[in-house]
């Protein structure tokens, strides 16, 4: 039953930070690609105000004119909109979906006894620092480089270093998956942590001074700009750690953390691509497509150099490879009479997959705990356990490089359960 519960509270809060993301990301994008297509006003009553800029759109059948007071309006509107629960929300049910995910089973999950053999309290300790450190020591960089002359170069080296040696520290005490997805959260919590205690404080203080007829110090909207700006571009580097964790030829690979480096940086060039695009349509920057290029020539640089030996793109069925071996060639009649049965490899899934796929528990509605269950799971233990080595989980149950080749062995020659 609590297998069941958790698969229902893993499900919900996904759909609910998946709805809450995209709000998010939504109006981030919105609001710096609004930034960027600002143009100053044409109307002498919209200058007389202050304004800095406007835009002229039409969406869904309709005509809209957004304009921008760059420090502060005339007078406040009685209603006011403030976008802060969407980042929060996302934050919140994020940390939720990792807290019943990972840090709920961390031996499972969290822990690779290969690379650093964590108590499930110390892992989850670990993982929660991580989180908290890098926050800390972004909001260090930026609290004393982000505003001399030049700072932002300076801010943006220094963060990029810290988020390298976070990759590389992750990849080295966590399992692949997790470390993946924890790089994820962490940048995650600091875009998050920058709404809460940077953009909305300073909002907050800018309309405390305008309410109190004080002078409006620029310095809020500034530092509220450049943590807006920071997390436009860690969008994309987000997104392809929390989606990566789908897909364990990533985190498996052997240097996983320089391709996870790797696909952050190409995410990030992408992005600045769609950032600098918006200004170019109005002539104020030169075509960004250098920066588009170079994000595509890494993701295809990787795809080239982590490509698997070509016999194990060929995946073969079980079926086909009963066909060749009753063909009736010297060679076949060999293979076939030296194939792998049931009783050879059913000791192996006994040990190495039945807890999680047996009777007790059928994790994702899989079992594995009968011959009939297994011939008709064989691909997918093929795929798993030989091809992307995904299973089991974290080698959790520290399945050997023998059993896989006997599995192997098994599949390929029929994959008889008799």
């Amino acid at each position: 039953m609590e297998t069941y519960l958790l698969e229902w509270a893993n499900l919900l809060l996904r759909w609910a930070h998946v709805v809450t993301a995209v709000a998010w990301i939504g109006a981030s994008f919105y609001f710096v690609f609004l930034d960027s297509n600002l143009t100053p006003p044409e109307d002498e009553d919209l200058k007389r105000q202050g304004v800095s800029g406007e835009l002229w759109a039409v969406h869904g059948g309709g005509f809209y004119h957004p304009v921008k007071f760059a420090v502060r309006p005339p007078e406040l509107p009685k209603h006011l909109h403030w976008f802060y629960w969407e980042s929060y929300s996302t934050w919140l049910t994020g940390f939720a979906l990792f807290t019943i995910s990972y840090l709920w089973n961390a031996s499972s999950y969290l822990i690779d006894p290969a690379r650093m053999a964590w108590s499930p309290a110390g892992a989850v300790g670990a993982a929660l620092a991580f989180l908290v450190v890098f926050w800390l020591a972004y909001d260090a960089i930026c609290r004393v480089w982000g505003q001399r002359p030049g700072g932002d170069r300076i801010v943006g080296a220094l963060v990029a270093l810290l988020v390298c040696a976070a990759a590389w520290l992750a990849c080295q005490w966590f399992a692949g998956r997790a470390a993946f997805l924890l790089l994820g959260a962490m940048l995650a919590t600091s875009m998050s942590a920058n709404v809460f205690f940077w953009i909305i404080p300073g909002q907050r203080t800018v309309i405390e001074s305008i309410r109190a007829g004080q002078p409006v110090d620029p310095i809020h909207g500034q530092r509220g700009k450049q943590r807006s700006v920071h997390n436009t571009y860690f969008t994309l580097p987000v997104l392809f750690a929390m989606l990566s964790t789908h897909y364990s030829f990533t985190y498996n690979h052997p240097h996983n953390w320089l391709v996870l480096i790797a696909m952050m940086a190409a995410g990030a060039a992408i992005r600045q691509f769609f950032v600098l695009r918006h200004g170019y349509k109005l002539g104020r920057n030169p075509h960004p497509w250098p920066y588009v290029a170079a994000g595509l020539l890494i993701i295809a640089a990787l795809i080239v150099a982590m490509a698997p030996p070509r016999a194990e793109i060929q995946v073969a069925t079980p079926t086909d490879s009963a066909s060749k071996a009753a063909a009736g060639t010297g060679a076949d009649t060999a293979q076939a009479s030296a194939a792998i049965g049931y009783a050879q490899i059913q000791p192996v899934i006994a040990q190495r997959c039945y807890g999680c796929h047996g009777q007790a528990m059928q994790m994702k509605n899989i079992r594995l705990d009968s011959a009939a269950l297994l011939a008709q799971n064989a691909q997918a233990v093929y795929q798993q356990t030989v091809v992307l080595r995904a299973m089991p989980m974290n080698n959790a149950t520290q399945i050997t490089e023998d059993e896989r080749a006997l599995i192997k062995k098994w599949f390929e020659s029929g994959a008889r359960v008799n």
